[in-house]
C-alpha cells in the first residue's frame, strides 16, 4: 500500500501560514524583482502585462514566498461571456470591470502547504479596492487560465472559482490578428460581488461601475451597406479643396467618417474623431476608399491633424448641408410643427451656438456665434435657411423683438411663441393689456372701448 496523504502542518509551516502578509508591489525594484522571478521560474517564462495591471506578493519576515499579476481581461472568451450573459457590445463596453489571474506563482524554496490557497483568498479579498484605488474603478469579476497538464488548479477550487471549459487555443498577436497555438486552456472565474454577472448583463449598471462604460471611446458600428450610400451624398454636396495627387483620405471618406462619429456621440474634435477612427475595421476603411500603406499593405487611418485640416476648412454649411440630408435619408422627412430657437455655451470650448431643433429634437441646423456679437442676428440667420411655412417658431426671452418677429411672420410665412419678461416692462405692459377683458369695436366710447354701453 502507499503511503498515506500528509495532512498535518508543522510548527514552521503553521507560523508561515498564519505570519506571512501580502504585499501590494508598486516600489519600481519590487515591480522589477517580481517580473524577473516570473520569468526565472513560470512555465512560461514571461511576465509581460496587457492594459491595467496589479502585482502582489506573499511575503515571510522579508522573504518572498509567492507572488501574482493580474491584468485586463481577455477580449473574446465564449465561454465566459456566456456566463455572464451580456452581449457584444455590452462586453466591450464593461470589460474593463473584469480582470485576469494572468501569473501565479509559489517560488521553489517554499515549501508550505495551502500557501497558495491564503495567498489567494487574501488578494481576491482585497483586489476590487486595490483597483480602485489605482485605476479609479472596481473589479467585478475575475478570470484566468490553467494548462491542465502542468497545473491542477487547487488554489482556484478551493477559492471559489467555477470552471466554464476550455480555450479554443488562439492568441492574439496583434490587433485583431490572432495565431493558433494549440494548447487549449481550462477557463475559470469567480464573482468578486454578488450577483456580478447579473448587474454586468442588466441594461444599466450600477452607479459605482457605470463610470467604466461612460469612459469607454465610442465605436464605429456603421456597416459598409450603410457607408456607402453616405460617401455618394458626401461626393455630390462637397468638394475637396485639396490636390487628389498623394492623398491617402479622400475628402469623401474624411467628412463621411466626420458625419458617421458625430451621429455616434463624439463631440470633442480632432482626438477623439482619431479614437474613433483606430475601431474601423478593414471593410469599414476600404468603403470610406482610405488607401493602403506601401510597407504595411494596411488601410491607413487617419490621425488628429488629418481630422484638424479638414475640419478648418471645409464649409460648414456645405457640411451641415449633408448632415441634414442623411438625416432625411435615415428618419424621413420631419412633419413636426415646431422650430426651437436656442443658444448654447460650449463647456471648455469658449463657443457659442445657436441650434434650431424640431419638437421632437431633430436637428435642423446650427450657427456659431461670431465673437463681438450675440446669438439675436445669428438666429436670424439660421432661420432664414429654414423653411417656416406652417411651422411655430419658438424662442427665449432674448429673442423677443420686433425684428426677429417679423421676419418669421411676415417674410418666411411662420407663426412665432415669444416668451417675455420683466425686462422688457414696455413689452410686458403691452401684453398684459391685450388679456383684459373689453369690448370688439365698434364700441360705445371710441376713446375707451373698455367702457360699457350706457343709454
Amino acid at each position: 500500500m502507499g503511503k498515506s496523504k500528509r495532512t498535518q502542518l508543522d510548527a514552521e509551516e503553521l507560523r508561515i501560514l498564519d505570519g506571512f502578509r501580502l504585499v501590494l508591489l508598486s516600489d519600481p525594484e519590487d515591480v522589477a524583482k517580481c517580473d524577473a522571478l516570473i520569468v526565472e521560474h513560470h512555465k512560461l517564462h514571461d511576465a509581460s502585462l496587457v492594459g491595467e495591471h496589479l502585482r502582489y506578493a506573499a511575503v515571510y519576515r522579508d522573504q518572498w514566498l509567492a507572488v501574482a499579476t493580474w491584468s485586463a481581461a481577455a477580449r473574446h472568451l465564449k465561454d465566459r461571456d456566456a456566463f455572464i450573459g451580456w452581449t457584444h457590445e455590452q462586453c466591450r463596453r464593461r470589460r474593463a470591470l473584469l480582470a485576469n489571474n494572468s501569473r501565479l506563482l509559489v517560488l521553489p524554496d517554499c515549501r508550505s502547504p495551502n500557501l497558495v490557497s491564503r495567498f489567494m483568498k487574501l488578494m481576491l479579498d482585497r483586489l476590487s479596492s486595490d483597483w480602485q484605488a489605482r485605476w479609479g474603478h472596481p473589479i467585478a469579476l475575475v478570470e484566468t487560465f490553467v494548462d491542465p497538464q502542468s497545473y491542477r488548479a487547487t488554489a482556484y477550487k478551493v477559492s471559489g472559482w467555477s470552471h466554464l471549459g476550455r480555450t479554443a487555443g488562439w492568441k492574439r498577436d496583434a490587433t485583431d490578428f490572432y495565431v493558433k497555438h494549440g494548447s487549449s486552456k481550462q477557463i475559470w472565474v469567480r464573482e468578486l460581488t454578488r450577483k456580478a454577472c447579473v448587474k454586468l448583463r442588466a441594461r444599466d449598471l450600477p452607479q459605482e461601475w457605470a463610470e467604466v462604460e461612460d469612459l469607454t471611446p465610442a465605436r464605429c458600428t456603421y456597416k459598409v451597406g450603410e457607408i456607402l450610400p453616405l460617401m455618394d451624398l458626401v461626393k455630390a454636396n462637397l468638394k475637396d479643396f485639396r490636390r487628389s495627387q498623394g492623398l491617402a483620405y479622400p475628402m469623401a471618406g474624411i467628412v463621411c467618417l466626420i458625419v458617421m462619429a458625430m451621429a455616434t456621440g463624439i463631440r470633442l474634435g480632432p482626438s477623439d474623431l482619431a479614437d474613433y477612427a483606430d475601431t474601423l475595421s478593414e471593410g469599414q476603411l476600404r468603403a470610406l476608399n482610405f488607401r493602403r500603406d506601401v510597407h504595411t499593405a494596411q488601410r491607413r487611418v487617419p490621425k488628429k491633424t488629418t481630422f484638424g485640416r479638414v475640419l478648418a476648412r471645409v464649409d460648414p454649411i456645405d457640411l451641415e448641408s449633408v448632415l441634414l440630408r442623411w438625416q432625411e435619408q435615415l428618419l424621413g422627412p420631419s412633419h413636426n410643427p415646431l422650430v426651437v430657437v436656442d443658444g448654447k455655451k460650449l463647456r471648455h470650448g469658449g463657443v457659442e451656438i445657436v441650434n434650431a431643433v424640431d419638437g421632437q429634437g431633430r436637428i435642423l441646423g446650427s450657427a456659431i456665434t461670431p465673437d463681438k456679437t450675440n446669438e439675436i442676428p445669428v438666429a436670424r440667420e439660421l432661420l432664414g435657411r429654414l423653411d417656416l411655412g406652417n411651422k411655430i417658431v419658438l424662442t427665449d426671452a432674448l429673442h423677443t423683438n420686433e425684428e426677429t418677429a417679423h421676419q418669421i411672420l411676415y417674410e418666411q410665412g411662420g407663426d412665432f411663441l415669444m416668451t417675455v419678461k420683466g425686462n422688457q416692462p414696455t413689452l410686458q405692459k403691452t401684453c398684459e393689456k391685450l388679456f383684459e377683458e373689453q369690448r370688439f369695436s365698434p364700441s360705445a366710447d371710441g376713446e375707451d372701448p373698455r367702457l360699457e354701453n350706457r343709454t
